[in-house]
């Protein structure tokens, strides 16, 4: 089946809240698209809470999504260089590569990027399996971003299924967000959209490394002891400025926050 388009009477109906005019797919692209020129890693998170601030139903973020979402979803990938995620969070979310549409592959040779962007797998330990579909399931072999001490048996183990970066700075034993986001800059990926899960984006977020926040609102209450977007022990305030906010016929809400200063 063809993904829904904004415009498309069967499919999802975008408007900024504040404006009259619909949100077609190009004003999407146009609302998402990351600055032009960087010479740095810009690091975009994208999530999803409930209504009283729950990131999961039943262990993931699946439960809390709709179609809207699930666009958003689809066109934050197609607009990022390479896509970084807890390597938790894949397996948990039973990740497979990201899948691109003619039209999505079309727009990113255009904009002088890969058809396809490839998954970026953090791991202090570096203990992947050969049958995970984010290996198996893919166009193009995953990175796997881990330490130093872990790197050369993670790289023997997934010769020719991933490719290994070691991305440690001062301890060898950890993984550091600078080294890692060296790495890929290093690799020209600099449009990094990080997909979670909340260790991860708590890790940016202590460090001062989350450029922006695309913050989808389900019309939802999950109650119980739900995660947040964000854990981690780390404490911090940072000031954020909303850029826009979506809204669609099903309640949900789509704000796009950029850092302060």
């Amino acid at each position: 089946m063809a993904d829904p388009s904004p415009t498309d009477p069967d499919g999802t109906h975008f408007t900024l809240v504040g404006g009259d005019a619909p949100v077609d797919d190009d004003r999407l692209a146009e609302l998402y698209a990351y600055p032009a020129d960087l010479t740095r890693c810009l690091v975009r998170g994208n999530m999803i809470t409930s209504l009283d601030g729950g990131a999961a139903t039943d262990g993931t973020s699946g439960g809390l999504g709709a179609a809207g979402d699930r666009l958003i979803f689809r066109t934050l990938r197609e607009l990022a260089d390479v896509i970084v995620v807890g390597a938790g969070t894949a397996h948990a979310e039973n990740y497979s590569g990201a899948q691109m549409s003619v039209a999505q592959r079309g727009s990113r040779q255009r904009r002088g990027q890969s058809e396809v962007p490839p998954i970026a797998l953090v791991t202090r330990s570096g203990r992947i399996d050969h049958d995970w579909p984010v290996l198996t399931r893919t166009e193009v072999a995953p990175l796997v971003l881990t330490c130093d001490d872990a790197a050369a048996e993670a790289s023997a183990r997934l010769a020719g299924a991933a490719d290994v970066i070691a991305c440690s700075a001062a301890d060898p034993a950890e993984v550091d967000p600078g080294a890692m986001l060296a790495a890929l800059a290093g690799r020209g990926l600099r449009r990094v959209l990080c997909e979670g899960g909340p260790t991860l984006m708590g890790t940016f977020v202590e460090h001062g490394l989350l450029d922006e926040l695309c913050l989808t609102t389900a019309p939802k209450l999950v109650g119980g002891s739900a995660p947040r977007i964000v854990a981690g022990g780390g404490h911090v305030l940072a000031d954020m400025r909303r850029e826009h906010l979506i809204s669609d016929a099903e309640g949900y809400l789509y704000g796009r926050y950029t850092r302060v200063g």
